[in-house]
């Protein structure tokens, strides 16, 4: 029977503020266990919360990023379930009225082609604490995450593949990257997904499956996956549908490689949802939404197809320059002054990434400016240095406040292209060998090899300074 894979995506993203989201305690990753907590995170009686602007605001630019139209009116509920990383035993979440509603996004496809993925809703609510498990025979928690500002992100099931999943992660991730809204980092917990996955066979839906908390795109990708298979296996085997099972949420098994049952799903009536008394609703005028829409920038999908089409660069140097929205500004900012973009290109994805890699850091960390790179890049297409030059010029700009031509002339890296001295050098190499001579200026099917013997020569002679097209061709002219 055939079947279709149907996926909605959760994505939780940690907002980058100074505060927690209803008090004043720091966020601080890795900080000393529960010292990043008060009254009000812990959810002690008679303390009252106060809302983050910047942690609202960062929220509203985001869905503004993912094209949805924004509340002017929203509120604060109490979401109330009990976990031991819950200490008020209740959320504070948007549930009816969330901030961004009926939005989009767009993807690029394993086959390279763009898909819309619909916005359900954006909304903004606290983040629990961390249990801990660890070696002892009891569990931790730690309440320095509680009160977190957590920015949730609701797909519509317009997801169809595990490779598809991940593409809208990694885009999410890069969005939220360039507008400064949060670090992205999974490995300090600044994202979480969870896929909501179910498959169409036939007439029939099977039922709707969970998976919580995954941190790493394979294992989002790995999850969806296995999911479908098992769900297929599960509908030969038994039947059930989605009429005759209740959603469940399962774990990941990273080392199995396979989803673990965990519970079932609670509907949104077992929460009882209220609006919370102690905050005031939040009313957007429209002077507000004005500036904070100012703050948009350049998404990196759209980014990337203008480097393709205005510059013809590479997949690869593309997903290089955009990764990060500082080298992309950066680039832009080389080529707007003057820069060519396929050189400038070459420098930053290839010698660039290589000193940065040696030396553990960003290519903007490097310190080497606009001014500088775009001068290299002018010296390297003028042929007043060598490809092997430019990336010894490269790395020195790192260390030195000196332009790239006082570099080249202190290295001695600057090419020689004047006619009379290669001249010279070439009738030199002429005089000195006979029989490559003969063998270039022949039909001999080794004729290309020995010309490029000669030419070899002609580069030693000159220390590497000759430029190669000018010598290429007097050489060529000298041997008929």
């Amino acid at each position: 029977m055939k079947s279709t894979l149907i996926v909605g995506l959760e994505i939780h993203v940690q907002l980058d503020t100074r505060t927690k989201m209803f008090c004043g305690c720091s966020v601080e990753f890795g900080a000393p266990p529960n010292s990043r907590t008060c009254p009000v995170c812990l959810g002690l009686p008679g303390a009252l919360p106060a809302m983050n602007k910047t942690a609202f605001e960062h929220s509203v630019l985001t869905a503004l990023a993912l094209n949805c139209k924004i509340a002017k009116f929203t509120k604060w509920d109490r979401k109330s379930y009990y976990y031991p990383d819950m200490p008020k035993n209740y959320q504070i979440s948007q549930y009816d009225l969330p901030l961004g509603s009926e939005g989009y996004m767009h993807i690029e496809t394993e086959k390279g082609e763009t898909k819309k993925i619909r916005i359900r809703r954006v909304h903004l609510e606290e983040d629990a604490g961390k249990n801990i498990h660890d070696a002892d025979n009891f569990s931790k928690v730690d309440f320095n995450r509680a009160g977190t500002p957590l920015l949730e992100i609701v797909t519509e099931p317009d997801l169809s593949s595990g490779a598809e999943v991940k593409a809208t992660a990694m885009e999410l991730q890069r969005i939220v990257r360039y507008l400064g809204i949060s670090q992205g980092d999974m490995q300090k917990g600044h994202m979480r997904f969870e896929p909501n996955i179910n498959l169409s066979v036939q007439e029939n839906k099977t039922p709707i499956v969970e998976v919580k908390n995954l941190n790493s795109f394979r294992a989002l990708e790995k999850s969806v996956d296995y999911e479908a298979r098992r769900q297929l296996d599960e509908f030969y085997a038994n039947g059930i549908t989605m009429k005759q099972g209740g959603k469940s949420t399962r774990g990941w098994d990273d080392e199995k490689e396979r989803t673990v049952m965990q519970r079932e799903k609670e509907e949104a009536e077992e929460y009882r949802y209220f609006p919370d008394p102690d905050l005031v609703p939040v009313v957007v005028d429209d002077d507000w939404l004005a500036e904070i829409r100012s703050r948009l920038c350049e998404l990196p999908l759209y980014r990337r197809t203008r480097y393709v089409n205005e510059y013809d660069l590479g997949d690869y140097d593309v997903g290089v320059i955009t990764a990060q929205r500082p080298l992309s500004d950066y680039f832009d900012a080389a080529v707007a002054a003057g820069g060519n973009p396929k050189r400038l290109c070459n420098l930053i994805t290839q010698a660039g990434q290589n000193i940065s890699r040696r030396r553990e850091c960003s290519f903007i960390e490097l310190g080497i400016t606009t001014e500088h790179i775009v001068e290299l890049a002018r010296m390297a297409d003028s042929g007043d240095i060598n490809a092997t030059a430019a990336d010894r010029i490269l790395e020195e700009l790192a260390d030195t406040d000196e332009s790239p031509r006082s570099i080249a002339e202190r290295l001695g890296l600057i090419q020689t292209s004047d006619s009379g001295q290669l001249e010279a050098i070439i009738e030199e190499v002429i005089a000195e060998n006979a029989d490559a001579v003969a063998t270039a200026g022949s039909e001999d099917k080794k004729a290309d090899k020995a010309f490029g013997f000669l030419m070899g020569q002609v580069m030693q002679k000159s220390k590497g300074t000759a430029n190669p097209g000018i010598a290429s061709k007097l050489l060529k002219e000298k041997l008929g």
